[in-house]
């Protein structure tokens, strides 16, 4: 059963540590929960929007509506033969708890994604991935709640629609269904690991390991991450605020002939990627502070809340940062980071 709390602070809900009021707040635990909930008339008059760890998020302003917070939860094993095991998982777990779970149960295909932050929920909404590996490599579907009727239903990896940090729920589905758990199959021995992506091989060959696990991947990762992202508990920030954003090859060259060492990687489409990171540091704002607000010192991905910083700053922080990229490449970065 839940409850509906009015002018609660948001603070706590957010890794930003941004200080904003929801209007109205409830927790739900169960589809049931969802089902009830959409049937009330302040669910009916109100605006509306669902939360799940707020990693991904910048509030701007207060939230005249209702908070969802999504506390779905469960780890239920539907399928397992020799090789593989298939897992359907509750939107509310914590992604980084359920990596864990599942390195320690040496299954493998998450192990690339440790320490990020938020949610199970969040993740094919927002097709997370790192190091050489996204969310969409291993789902299988996605259940979901429709908004309107309460109806459940399952969308395939194919009809999510997954793209460089998209998905269908991000885009032409918005705010019509909430996740409520996810489907994906992970490998119990033969395991396909992929250590070739940024540093991990560096890391292993540090550690003295030569044939990697699904363990000594996961801990490279978490290493590494913690070398370049500051913690949300002590440091408010959303990681990489940004997209890398796709250039054709003939945009490319041509940058070339300017910025010779300029990082690419190939996208989706025939596309290249460039660093968004790069682009940003050769504009100087890497490690720039203005008052309580900056970018981070060592990720220039990262804008951070040092403390007492406002969302309106911080956008306005990301606004300039746009611009100064437009000016001086003519690309335009995308936030990765939804802004309420």
């Amino acid at each position: 059963m839940y409850t509906i709390q009015p002018q609660v602070s948001l603070q706590p809900f957010n890794t930003f540590g941004i200080q904003a009021i929801a209007q109205y707040f409830v927790t739900i635990t169960s589809i049931g929960d969802v089902q009830q909930l959409i049937k009330t008339p302040l669910f009916g008059k109100e605006r509306h929007l669902i939360l799940g760890g707020g990693s991904n998020l910048l509030l701007t302003q207060d939230f005249n509506g209702l908070i969802i917070k999504n506390e779905i939860k469960g780890i239920e094993i539907l399928k397992e033969i020799d090789d593989t095991i298939t897992l359907k998982v509750g939107a509310g777990e914590n992604w980084h708890t359920f990596v864990l779970h599942c390195v320690n149960q040496d299954w493998g295909g998450v192990e690339n994604l440790s320490l990020i932050p938020g949610t199970v929920g969040a993740a094919p909404m927002q097709n997370i991935g790192a190091y050489g590996v996204e969310i969409k490599d291993i789902i299988d579907s996605v259940e979901v709640v429709n908004l309107q009727d309460g109806t459940v239903s399952n969308f395939t990896n194919y009809a999510c629609n997954f793209g460089y940090r998209e998905s269908i729920f991000k885009q032409s589905h918005r705010d019509k269904y909430l996740i409520s758990s996810i489907t994906l199959t992970l490998t119990k021995k033969n395991h396909r690991f992929n250590a070739s992506y940024g540093s991990i091989m560096d890391v292993l060959r540090d550690k003295g390991i030569a044939e990697p696990s699904v363990k000594a991947i996961s801990d490279a990762v978490v290493q590494i991450r913690r070398s370049k992202l500051p913690d949300p508990a002590h440091i408010g920030n959303a990681g990489s605020f940004f997209k890398n954003p796709s250039i054709n090859t003939e945009t490319l060259e041509h940058l070339k002939l300017d910025y010779p060492n300029i990082p690419s990687f190939p996208g989706e489409k025939g596309l290249k990627k460039i660093s968004a990171a790069w682009l940003i540091e050769q504009c100087g704002w890497k490690g720039k502070t203005f008052n309580n607000i900056g970018v981070h010192q060592h990720q220039a991905l990262v804008l951070v809340n040092y403390g007492g910083g406002s969302g309106k700053n911080i956008w306005q922080l990301a606004m300039d940062i746009q611009a100064s990229v437009k000016e001086k490449f003519n690309i335009i970065l995308q936030p990765e980071v939804n802004v309420i």
